[in-house]
């Protein structure tokens, strides 16, 4: 079976917040509630860099672990989901989660936090797929019909990548790749396309002959 991830290519990342605003318009999420958003790192530093963050759908999800009423679980494909009917809004799972990935769409203490809201890999929840109540719930289910999430497809820079692990991995390892190359053999790419620049053109190379 697929096992579903996401990756952002940090080197990619222009924090134009398409993909926040892709899955707030997708899934209807409540005002005040995030399930995606971009955070920079080193901001105004060298090596600034610009993450979009969400639910990393863990293979041992801490949120899980610490639920005192067994609200998550995870599908066939990987995508760790939760029952909103069973969540009693105590927030462990707030806690837990390294990513900050579950929201509550009220401030408070225990049972007035409302019911927990977070990233679904676009894969709806417990409810038949496609119903009007899984929507009202959990937002649109693009997996039941063959797509990918919403944010990682309107991503224009294609930073953000979505799907089987192993086929973002090999995306991933490929453009790692490409990056290194193009390092290395920039002085001979460059010297050649100035070789070949059409008539007219009065393009110099720094590069000495």
């Amino acid at each position: 079976m697929a096992r579903m991830k996401f990756y952002c290519d940090a080197e990619r990342c222009i924090e134009c917040n398409g993909c926040v605003t892709a899955c707030k318009n997708e899934n209807e999420v409540p005002w005040g509630v995030n399930r995606r958003r971009v955070v920079t790192i080193k901001d105004g530093e060298h090596g600034e860099r610009s993450l979009s963050v969400a639910c990393m759908h863990c293979s041992d999800a801490p949120c899980a672990t610490v639920c005192p009423v067994d609200c998550f679980y995870t599908t066939d494909d990987g995508v760790v989901l939760h029952d909103k009917d069973i969540c009693i809004g105590c927030g462990y799972c707030f806690y837990a989660c390294p990513f900050g990935a579950p929201q509550f769409p009220e401030d408070g203490a225990f049972a007035t936090r409302g019911k927990m809201d977070k990233c679904t890999f676009c894969a709806g929840g417990p409810l038949p797929d496609g119903s009007a109540e899984e929507y009202r719930k959990y937002g649109a289910n693009r997996l039941a019909e063959g797509k990918l999430p919403l944010c990682a497809e309107m991503c224009a820079t294609k930073a953000l990548l979505a799907g089987d692990a192993d086929v973002v991995s090999e995306i991933y390892r490929k453009r790692v790749i490409l990056r290194g190359a193009s390092v290395l053999d920039w002085g001979v790419s460059y010297q050649k396309a100035t070789l070949r620049a059409p008539r007219g053109l009065s393009g110099k190379s720094s590069l000495k002959p």
